[in-house]
């Protein structure tokens, strides 16, 4: 097999993703009807209809993608004839797709994930005050400088990579204060650009850890089954199927690093040469293209997709 099926993460949202699928395929509407169910609430109508700001607060965002993501995946099985243990080598999300890649390799129940993504979004957005925290993208430098960087900036406050993306995207996430030296540190190390993002908590660093604690309560209330493909870990950057070491990781990666790009290199190392991106927008399909000379990045996202991704698997097998 030299496929990998990857998920997306915050940031690929957008308002009406996944109606066209939900509207032309009943699996896919099944899916979007569970996660209303699970979360007793009609987290659909906020995900197609929006407004924007309120899709895009972490607690909606993140069970939002994996329900788009789900969908796809469903239709895909149906309508394309994708099996994850059949034809994924691996499967693997960048950060809450990391949840996403467990629910379709039958690991967690797309129920349980929908809970557990709703708590992780809370837990998140709450562990840091708005303002307190802050994160920055660094771009144009290796990530062992943009460590360098964030160590420097840090001067007893807490600075530290938190998405290692690849093609020279770093970001990093702490205190403001800190992270903004960062920001003016990074100018001097030969950064093309190094900018605050917009985002309403930081991300992936030490000052998470009141939601880690949070997501260990909550983790341990699911049932968690070995993965029907293994799991290449954003902690990690290599493949796990042991079910109490998966629940161990996704703890550790609400404060850890998303090791993306060293997780698609692991992956085209071991032979993968498509890497297909299954749920809203294309941000892994590009960053694939950076950091894996010759694979290809395949996303799918809507009706239009599903003819061309079961063209790409059929070359993949």
């Amino acid at each position: 097999m030299t496929a990998a099926f990857t998920f997306p993460g915050q940031g690929s949202q957008a308002v009406g993703m996944g109606k066209a699928l939900a509207d032309a395929f009943p699996a896919a509407r099944a899916v979007f009807d569970e996660v209303d169910s699970a979360l007793g609430e009609k987290l659909t109508a906020i995900i197609w209809d929006g407004p924007g700001e309120t899709l895009q607060l972490t607690e909606n965002a993140q069970p939002a993608l994996m329900a788009v993501s789900i969908a796809t995946l469903r239709v895909l099985e149906s309508e394309a004839g994708f099996s994850v243990g059949r034809n994924a080598a691996f499967v693997a999300g960048h950060s809450l797709g990391e949840y996403s890649a467990l629910a379709a390799a039958g690991s967690l129940s797309v129920s349980d994930t929908a809970r557990l993504l709703r708590t992780r979004g809370l837990a998140m957005q709450k562990a840091v005050p708005v303002g307190v925290g802050a994160m920055a993208a660094l771009l144009g430098l290796d990530y062992e400088t943009a460590v360098a960087v964030a160590n420097e900036a840090a001067q007893g406050q807490v600075c530290q990579a938190a998405n290692d993306n690849g093609g020279g995207q770093v970001v990093v996430s702490g205190d403001k204060a800190a992270v903004d030296r960062a920001v003016e540190i990074a100018k001097t190390k030969g950064a093309k650009r190094a900018m605050l993002l917009p985002v309403s908590a930081p991300f992936h660093c030490k000052l998470m850890q009141p939601a880690a604690d949070a997501m260990a309560e909550a983790l341990a209330g699911v049932t968690i089954k070995a993965p029907a493909a293994p799991l290449v870990c954003n902690v990690l950057a290599s493949a796990i199927t042991d079910p109490d070491e998966i629940r161990r990781r996704l703890i550790e990666q609400v404060t850890g690093t998303v090791r993306w790009r060293e997780s698609v290199a692991y992956m085209a190392g071991k032979g993968v040469t498509r890497f297909f991106e299954i749920g809203a927008g294309k941000v892994l399909s590009g960053l694939v293209k950076r950091i894996a000379d010759g694979a290809v990045g395949v996303s799918v996202g809507g009706p239009n997709d599903i003819a061309a991704a079961k063209d790409a698997l059929a070359a993949s097998a």
